[in-house]
């Protein structure tokens, strides 16, 4: 096996619809990137409405709605496979890692469309996205209080198919869906599967749990100063369904292609930050008896 192409292919899961998104946290903060290649949107799944992007010198920023559930929807704009890895206030929302730009994704088949909808549990369910306080936000009560308030998304294009000789077969790809599905997820990850085809915990993971870390951390985000409006997290919602299967990925390089970062809190917040413009004033002139307005007088006929 070739020494300089083995730490670029992955194994993952593969579900009937494909997606993909990855945070670079080693990478310098960019605005959204290139969409020519995957379109990043945020969706409020209780309204179904796409959430409207404002820019914080230049960079994007969305108003998440307090309670509500929430869908990152990656369309691949591009003829061919992608890779992606999304990251959730700093965490792997496959792994639940510390997120980087070299761990597990989702893989994005040509001209296909999916939403992620939450944190993968195992290879049939998610918990749900949700918006809420960063005190109950999953990173805080996992000790990762510092990132929370952001969306990534890492893309990178597949390698040619005569790079990957030595690699595993590639699992043929599902034919493609007019529209995407709640449980249409296409994940490809870093990690071998298990032999039932669930995700294997990271050695990371097994380190971190035997830590138990992040205890303090995120007992003091939740007993900061009430003074100022508490920033917006993800939480960890509501169990739901999301099937996903195994594939082979092997990425055509080892930075992404595309890097997206869209920053997220309430609209409150935005609106004291000066991001989102305060709702306007009625323009309409005052009236000292508004439950007597003035009659008129018979008109004359036309």
């Amino acid at each position: 096996m070739n020494s300089t192409t083995a730490p670029l292919r992955r194994r993952g899961l593969l579900a009937t619809c494909a997606l993909a998104a990855v945070l670079n946290l080693a990478g310098a903060t960019v605005a959204l990137a290139d969409s020519r290649l995957v379109q990043v949107d945020v969706l409020d799944r209780d309204n179904g409405a796409t959430l409207h992007v404002w820019r914080d010198h230049g960079r994007p920023v969305i108003a998440g709605r307090p309670g509500a559930r929430y869908a990152v929807r990656l369309v691949n704009n591009s003829g061919e496979r992608v890779l992606a890895v999304v990251a959730i206030d700093g965490v792997n929302v496959v792994s639940g890692e510390t997120a980087s730009v070299g761990q597990r994704g989702y893989v994005l088949e040509p001209w296909q469309r999916t939403e992620i909808t939450g944190w993968r549990k195992s290879d049939d369910e998610v918990a749900a996205f949700e918006f809420t306080s960063l005190a109950n936000s999953y990173a805080a009560r996992t000790g990762r209080p510092q990132d929370v308030g952001v969306i990534g998304v890492a893309v990178f294009r597949e390698a040619p198919m005569l790079e990957v000789s030595n690699a595993a077969p590639i699992v043929p790809p599902s034919p493609p869906l007019p529209s995407p599905r709640f449980d249409s997820d296409r994940l490809s990850k870093s990690a071998p599967a298990t032999a039932a085809g669930t995700l294997a915990p990271s050695p990371a993971q097994e380190a971190q749990r035997a830590r138990d870390p992040g205890v303090e951390m995120a007992d003091a985000a939740r007993s900061q100063p009430r003074s100022a409006p508490e920033r917006l997290g993800t939480g960890h919602g509501a169990r739901e369904s999301s099937v996903v299967r195994v594939t082979t990925f092997q990425r055509a390089s080892t930075q992404p292609e595309q890097r997206i970062e869209i920053r997220y809190d309430s609209l409150d917040n935005l609106i004291a930050a000066g991001i989102v413009p305060p709702p306007r004033l009625a323009t309409t002139a005052p009236h000292s008896f508004p439950a007597d307005p003035p009659r008129d007088y018979v008109p004359d006929p036309r």
